[in-house]
């Protein structure tokens, strides 16, 4: 089983149950907008790099609070998230810190960013699923 095998397994009944959690997911890791690695640059620029790399590396997930998904994305994406799926943002923030970790982390094995980004192109399935 492949890596995006695996993730979308683990992830399809987040999706079953939450749609809209699963389509922030793959918008957030997506090509679109810079995807993983855009994701990352963004919470690192905003003062989470150490969380971020974290989820990146080999070691221990640090975990995230809602409150710091809000920083790392900024407002205005939580709120174009939170509005695209039709969702509040404050329980989407509060979803994405129970599932980003562990979706960065199993896109990041080895510890090292994809060079292209056949993970988000995968992660894509979701926001056509959810739809």
């Amino acid at each position: 089983m492949g890596l995006l095998d695996g993730l979308l397994g683990n992830l399809a009944g987040e999706l079953a149950r939450n749609p809209a959690v699963a389509g922030a997911l793959a918008e957030l890791v997506g090509g679109k907008g810079g995807g993983l690695n855009g994701l990352v640059q963004s919470f690192a620029r905003n003062g989470l790099g150490d969380v971020v790399n974290s989820w990146v590396g080999t070691g221990r997930n640090m975990p995230i609070s809602p409150e710091q998904i809000l920083r790392g994305l900024g407002p205005d994406k939580l709120g174009s998230l939170a509005s695209q799926f039709g969702v509040d943002a404050g329980s989407l923030s509060n979803d994405l810190a129970n599932m980003l970790p562990e979706v960065v982390d199993k896109l990041t094995p080895g510890g090292v960013l994809p060079a292209d980004d056949i993970a988000g192109r995968g992660l894509d399935l979701f926001k056509d699923l959810a739809g």
